[in-house]
């Protein structure tokens, strides 16, 4: 029995050898067909991954580009729009004071000519209570003559005068 313990235990060169050169025949083939396939698929997702994180960042960097224009041209709109309403603000206050000077002139030209009018009604309500002064002292005078007048007769006349005058006014 001892024979056969030997033989279970011995070591063979041939025999690891021939294992030695099993395993790196395995090993070539497992790496010829099995890590090399992997390792490309690998770095094919890596590029793809690395592509989407180029195209991520260009994406990026336009939408600031276009953020900033936007910011730019919404800054630019309010400019405008605060000197069209500076713009309209200064015409319609021309055209306000335009309207304000043209009202005081028509006023002016208005009240010159009613205080013309109001000067010619004077004049001819003047001229006709010169008038009618005058008949009356024609007629008072057409009464003295017609009679010869005393201190008392005298004033009746004026009376009789004034209360005409007051009359015709």
């Amino acid at each position: 029995m001892n024979l056969g313990t030997l033989d279970l235990v011995s070591i063979v060169p041939w025999e690891i050898i021939t294992q030695l050169i099993n395993l790196l025949l395995l090993f070539l083939l497992l790496k010829h067909f099995l890590f090399k396939p992997v390792q490309n698929i690998l770095n094919a997702r890596q590029a793809e991954i690395d592509k989407s994180y180029a195209d991520a960042e260009t994406a990026q960097t336009r939408a600031e580009e276009l953020r900033d224009e936007y910011e730019k041209r919404i800054s630019d709109a309010k400019a405008e729009a605060a000197d069209i309403a500076k713009a309209a603000s200064r015409k319609a206050q021309a055209h306000y004071d335009e309207v304000v000077g043209t009202a005081k002139a028509d006023a002016a030209r208005l009240r010159e000519k009613a205080e013309a009018q109001i000067e010619q009604e004077k004049k001819k309500a003047m001229n006709e209570l010169k008038d009618e002064i005058s008949g009356i002292a024609v007629d008072i005078a057409s009464k003295v003559v017609e009679r010869e007048i005393d201190e008392k007769d005298h004033e009746e006349l004026i009376s009789e005068f004034i209360k005409g005058v007051g009359e015709a006014s």
